[in-house]
């Protein structure tokens, strides 16, 4: 069976996709690739310089503009600037990071990972034509919704659980979002994608010896962010992707290797704690989504 890889992504000439998080790491494999597939690519950076240097090296064919997915003011401020898409790339995330909060008192993981990219979606999403494409990771099977205490106000803070529920989130978005989208009779599709192990800076922010002990990991055992890109641009590229699917890498234990669709846990399969999280969601963000 062949493999599928970046070069197998169509011509896109004429359809434009947002990735968030564009400007390293993941997000920058994804935006050059689609790129050279013709595409015109917003770069959806909170660190503008960096996402310039990303852009100069896709070419006339890419932008800048800046979102930060841990101030709802900065999403709706990107969002009310884009006219149209066919492709919103939820690409951008934190991992395991110290507690900390947003611009809008959310932790920091939940607020960014999840909350940030709710509510860039519900805001954008009468001007996408095609899908949304959201970055999860098999650290979702680690994680729990309270949906009591989401923001981690009243519990003793852990950095991986607080991942894990924000990963978690991510994909309990996603699917929630297919059935309302199927609900509406919409033609657009949601679905998710996981890097597996890939080697990127994500692992170089958690302020812990952490740090090092995957950076070790990155050298010996993770694979490269070429190939932890390829299932989130087959999930944000690849026609044959049905709405509500999860993507991963083909490899043991989903760690290493080429796109196909994958399974997720069985919490991230509850219908009722998703709906709950979604009206969560929109009261926390203020986004009521609109489907039309």
């Amino acid at each position: 069976m062949t493999k599928w890889t970046d070069s197998d992504i169509a011509d896109q000439d004429g359809r434009t996709f947002v990735v968030t998080g564009a400007n390293s790491g993941l997000g920058a494999v994804a935006a050059r690739a689609l790129g050279r597939a013709g595409a015109h690519v917003v770069l959806a950076c909170r660190n503008t310089g960096k996402g310039e240097a990303v852009a100069r090296s896709i070419g006339d064919n890419a932008e800048v503009r800046r979102l930060d997915l841990s101030d709802l003011k900065s999403v709706r401020e990107f969002a009310a600037g884009i006219d149209s898409l066919d492709v919103l790339v939820n690409n951008a995330g934190v991992m395991a990071v110290p507690k900390g909060r947003t611009a809008d008192g959310f932790e920091m993981q939940i607020g960014t990972n999840h909350l940030g990219h709710f509510a860039l979606t519900g805001l954008l999403l009468d001007k996408i034509t095609d899908r949304v494409a959201t970055m999860s990771s098999t650290a979702h099977q680690i994680g729990t919704i309270d949906l009591e205490d989401l923001n981690w106000e009243s519990r003793r803070y852990s950095r991986w659980a607080a991942y894990g529920q924000s990963k978690l989130a991510n994909l309990l978005f996603t699917y929630e979002l297919q059935r309302r989208l199927n609900a509406a009779g919409s033609p657009l599709k949601a679905v998710a994608a996981h890097p597996g192990y890939a080697s990127t800076n994500l692992q170089s922010h958690t302020e812990s010896i952490l740090d090092k002990v995957m950076g070790i990991g990155n050298a010996i055992v993770a694979q490269s962010a070429e190939m932890g890109a390829l299932p989130m641009l087959y999930a944000a590229a690849a026609p044959e992707v049905f709405g509500g699917s999860y993507i991963g890498p083909d490899g043991p234990f989903e760690q290493r290797g080429y796109p196909k669709v994958v399974g997720s846990s069985k919490k991230s399969q509850d219908e009722r704690t998703a709906a709950a999280l979604w009206s969560l969601s929109e009261d926390l963000t203020g986004v009521e989504y609109k489907f039309t």
